[in-house]
């Protein structure tokens, strides 16, 4: 987009306080099942790898195959959100969802595994941004991040209550019954979603005080600092949300030597601190800006901390052996992180306007998800070609931890968004004379 016409960005109509938080409930709920359906084949490793006979690194291919479209799917239907309700938006996408689970119901081949899971990796690409763009749409910018926190919050409920329900599931009937299990939870939320679920009202252009923001070209919005900073934040974190998901489960079990039921109930720890965690995170970020601390410090800083302090806590619990201590740096490695993504992504808020905000979240999300094409395939080569399994994860998780607090350090520094926001209005102000 060329335009470069200043334009201030206000959510107008008043919409209703009880139908905005209707929508977060409903986004929430979105996100829950999102990473439920992921979750699954995490909790069900050992069963598919048994079932299927195939080797660790086979198991990271299909982990890995699940992200191979993900960025396209961002970017594809990021870009549509600015054409296309996102209320029709999120209710295809959970058709789409229900479509790829359908065949694992029943035994399938290794090829059908992960030709559902390429197309379920599509599909479900733009769900975060698409949800966040949503949400921030019925808040005013001072506030989004606590919504937003609700919202993120539900990515980690989502394998909270998968761990011991699904668990169960798996081990009393089979794997396949847990995806039966999400496909009719799906179901009934896109009945919900369709009823009650609507389009935040237009946003008109006001003076009324708030954040001005301008109408920028898309090459300008991405090479910002802020948009570059924030994109390599949540890379550095996917690449630990990607393993949370796709590896913990199984490095409890494989490599730790805990029972599947055990497991089931080890790995709601670091769900339930990151939902936690995300509220919090999304609560003080509010607190902080309306007290006028500066963003780059209740968004960038806080963000940047989290992710920080998760990277740290990784590498630690690779040095001890199994038990709580081990555990307690293990929930922390894997939920701090989790709880900087609403900040993070209301720092774009702070930056972009609201017409270009679901495809800057889009291209956003797709970058960051190369993380998870590369994390699960790393992860699965230092384990297959290790001495034993529990070096193999160590040294896997080592280097997460260390890419996770030096990078996401350097990436802080770049989150400036005042500074951002202002430089872009006085080049569409300049341009436009």
């Amino acid at each position: 987009m060329t335009e470069t016409l200043s334009r201030t960005a206000t959510v107008a109509a008043s919409p209703t306080r009880s139908r905005a938080w209707l929508v977060t409930l409903l986004l929430f709920a979105f996100l829950l099942l999102n990473f439920a359906d992921k979750s699954v084949l995490g909790f069900a490793g050992v069963q598919i790898k048994t079932d299927l006979g195939i080797t660790p690194q086979q198991f990271g291919l299909v982990q890995s195959a699940f992200f191979w479209l993900f960025a396209a799917g961002a970017i594809v239907l990021g870009a549509l959100s600015s054409r296309i309700g996102v209320r029709w938006l999120l209710a295809i996408l959970m058709l789409v969802w229900i479509v790829t689970m359908i065949p694992l119901l029943g035994p399938v081949s290794f090829g059908v595994l992960l030709a559902c899971r390429i197309v379920l990796g599509f599909a479900e690409g733009p769900a975060y941004a698409l949800a966040t763009h949503s949400v921030h749409s019925w808040f005013p910018p001072a506030k989004r991040a606590l919504p937003g926190g609700v919202v993120t919050a539900g990515a980690s409920v989502g394998p909270l209550l998968a761990a011991p329900v699904l668990t169960w599931v798996i081990v009393t009937w089979s794997w396949h019954a847990a995806f039966g299990v999400l496909i009719v939870l799906g179901a009934l939320w896109a009945v919900v979603w369709l009823i009650f679920g609507k389009d935040a009202p237009p946003q008109t252009e006001t003076a009324d005080g708030t954040v001005e923001l301008a109408v920028a070209p898309y090459r300008t919005l991405l090479t910002t600092g802020t948009v570059v900073g924030i994109a390599l934040l949540t890379f550095f974190s996917y690449w630990s949300t990607t393993l949370k998901v796709a590896w913990l489960p199984v490095y409890l079990s494989d490599g730790l030597g805990y029972d599947t039921i055990t497991v089931g109930r080890l790995v709601m720890l670091p769900y339930a601190f990151a939902a936690a965690g995300a509220i919090g995170a999304g609560w003080l970020s509010n607190r902080l800006t309306a007290r006028g601390v500066a963003r780059r410090i209740s968004r960038g800083y806080l963000a940047g901390g989290l992710v920080v302090a998760a990277g740290v806590s990784m590498a630690a619990f690779t040095a001890l052996p199994a038990g709580l201590p081990q555990m307690v740096f293990i929930t922390l490695a894997f939920s701090l992180n989790s709880a900087a993504y609403a900040v993070a992504f209301t720092a774009i808020s702070d930056v972009v306007h609201p017409r270009q905000r679901g495809p800057v979240l889009g291209f956003l999300v797709a970058f960051y998800s190369m993380a998870g094409v590369l994390a699960p395939l790393v992860l699965g080569y230092f384990v297959g070609n290790a001495a034993d399994k529990v070096s193999g994860y160590g040294h896997g998780f080592a280097l997460t931890g260390v890419l996770m607090a030096v990078g996401g350090a350097a990436a802080t520094f770049l989150v400036r968004p005042e500074r951002d926001a202002a430089k872009l209005t006085a080049l569409a102000e300049e341009n436009h004379a």
